[in-house]
């Protein structure tokens, strides 16, 4: 019996001596980056998708190399619901700095809410890259006062100037393939739509001045539909009234799905060219009932067209992931991964040891080069 309860209190000892080495591992050293965007809509969504395909790709090749230590990639997701409300989008940004604890925050869609959101992480010297909103007076600060703004950069897409330009080339091929097909001599007649938001207000402003001018063409209106609208009939009714040939679109939002149906609904002999974010989607076509055929629209990415020698592996490898194709918000892939270089390079995740490298990179992108 002896025997038995020396062998006993033995093995009790032992396991309690094993016990703490069976303890949860040590955490592994990770850089936390949060993915900020409107989530329950495709600009949020797709900004999250294409930075979980950055942080895979970064760790699967073990990491990010900080002096001597090695540091995994950890993804923060905030729903800013910046479509509806700004104060929400300011209080995601607030609580994914100073509750979550991220170092770094990506994202950010419409202008109105990314101006708050810039503010929070300025306050807080949390470099800040916006990947949606495209207004150029988002950039103005750091201009204007570079010791407090010079944490904010804009990763995608480029500013809103430039899509004017794209907008134009747009509306120019459009009205050369209307007078060849139809022999029409007379000026043609340019509607603008565009979503009453911040970031088209400039766009708005030169398309009224550059259309006539540049382009020798009318404009005959411009509409200004809520962001959210769920149907834009009376809109479609006078652009039609008001005799246009080409209809511009500047749209970013879930406003291009009620703007593509009613478009086609009322069959609204204009041609549709310009900007419509909904459209770069592969459900573009389920969603507008079929009503969206023939839109034109920009897109960062199509098929089989390769801007890079990086676009087209990206492009398969997000379509075979998530069955849809990627939006330009989705280049927060390009973002991760360029995080990852950086940090390399600068041997600390300091942001103001980061800044200056990140103001001096040249790199190819899936969408570009980027410097």
């Amino acid at each position: 019996m002896k025997k038995f309860l020396f062998l006993l209190f033995t093995c009790v000892l032992l396991v309690a001596l094993a016990l703490p080495a069976c303890g949860p591992a040590e955490e592994a050293n990770t850089i936390k980056i949060g993915v900020i965007g409107p989530m329950e809509y495709l600009q949020g969504e797709h900004q999250w998708w294409g930075a979980e395909m950055g942080r895979d790709k970064v760790n699967a090749a073990g990491g990010v190399k900080v002096g001597d230590e090695t540091y995994m990639v950890e993804l923060i997701k905030a729903d800013s619901n910046e479509i509806l409300s700004t104060t929400d989008a300011a209080a995601a940004m607030e609580k994914l700095i100073t509750v979550d604890g991220a170092d770094f925050v990506i994202g950010g869609f419409r202008t109105e809410a990314v101006f708050p959101m810039q503010e929070i992480a300025m306050d807080y010297k949390t470099i800040f890259v916006s990947c949606g909103a495209a207004d150029l007076a988002l950039c103005t600060p750091v201009y204007e006062d570079y010791e407090r703004y010079k944490y904010y950069f804009r990763g995608t897409p480029f500013c809103n100037t430039h899509l004017v330009t794209n907008t134009l080339y747009e509306i120019e091929m459009a009205g050369a393939i209307l007078k060849e097909e139809t022999g029409i001599k007379r000026p043609l007649r340019v509607a603008i739509c565009a979503e009453g938001a911040q970031w088209a207000d400039n766009m708005v402003n030169i398309l009224n001045a550059l259309v006539p001018s540049r382009l020798g063409m009318e404009v005959v209106g411009v509409w200004r539909p809520s962001p959210t609208a769920t149907e834009l009939t009376a809109e479609m009714t006078a652009i039609e009234d008001a005799n246009a040939d080409i209809i511009a679109t500047v749209i970013s939002g879930p406003l291009g799905i009620p703007y593509a149906r009613s478009w086609g609904e009322l069959e609204v002999p204009a041609a549709s060219v310009g900007i419509n974010v909904e459209s770069q989607k592969l459900g573009f076509w389920d969603a507008t009932a079929g009503f969206g055929n023939y839109e034109t629209s920009q897109g960062t990415f199509a098929e089989d067209v390769e801007m890079t020698g990086l676009t087209k592996p990206f492009v398969e490898a997000f379509i075979e992931r998530y069955g849809e194709m990627p939006t330009y918000t989705a280049t927060t892939y390009d973002v991760v991964l360029g995080f990852a270089e950086d940090i390399e390079k600068a041997g600390t995740l300091d942001a103001d040891v980061l800044v200056p490298i990140m103001e001096n990179i040249d790199r190819i992108t899936t969408a570009s080069r980027f410097a």
